[in-house]
């Protein structure tokens, strides 16, 4: 099988995943919100395959599970910020790979998550929503509030799983994991 045929697969598998894991895991943590464990796979994606694979595992992943669950009810808004998520992340975590000291890596790579999840959920999903449902920016950021809190935290505990995973999709699939190559992330 060609390298780009193996690479769309895995990242269907991906995509997949993110629906199965934020449909079959639902762990209640606020008033009618799920930690989206989703996450966990679009961050192992962004860390092992880059951002192209990390972000559409993401995007496509919110869509199926959106079309599932609830119809179209918050796609916009989800696939938007998860767009920003994983282009940061995806950008992000295979650069941090090459770092020596562990404790650094640690500190940019919980950064990225921050500051992606912020940008993506509180930021423009938000606005995205307040455009939309034609409510107050301030409104809408309170409404988000509750799920930037509950994917941050799935991305910030998900970041041992990756480091962990990368190594071993690395040996698994060694043509398709994200690699320095001319200065540019794969």
């Amino acid at each position: 099988m060609k390298t780009n045929t193996r690479k769309l697969c895995v990242t269907a598998l991906g995509i997949a995943l993110f629906a199965a894991l934020s449909l079959c895991l639902r762990v209640p943590v606020f008033d009618n919100y799920y930690l989206c464990l989703g996450y966990v796979a679009m961050a192992v994606y962004c860390c092992s395959f880059g951002a192209v694979s990390g972000t559409l595992v993401g995007v496509l992943g919110v869509v199926l599970y959106c079309l599932v669950i609830s119809g179209l009810r918050g796609l916009p808004g989800w696939a938007l910020g998860n767009l920003v998520i994983g282009a940061v992340l995806g950008l992000v975590f295979p650069r941090t790979r090459k770092l020596k000291n562990r404790g650094l890596a640690a500190a940019v790579n919980a950064a990225a998550v921050l500051v992606s999840v912020t940008g993506g959920i509180l930021c423009l999903k938000s606005l995205l929503e307040s455009l939309l449902y034609l409510q107050p920016f301030a409104v809408r950021v309170g409404k988000n509030f509750t799920a930037w809190a509950a994917d941050l935290a799935v991305l910030l505990l998900s970041l041992p799983v990756c480091m962990t995973l990368d190594g071993l999709l690395r040996k698994k699939f060694p043509r398709l994991v994200s690699s320095e190559k001319k200065g540019r992330t794969e």
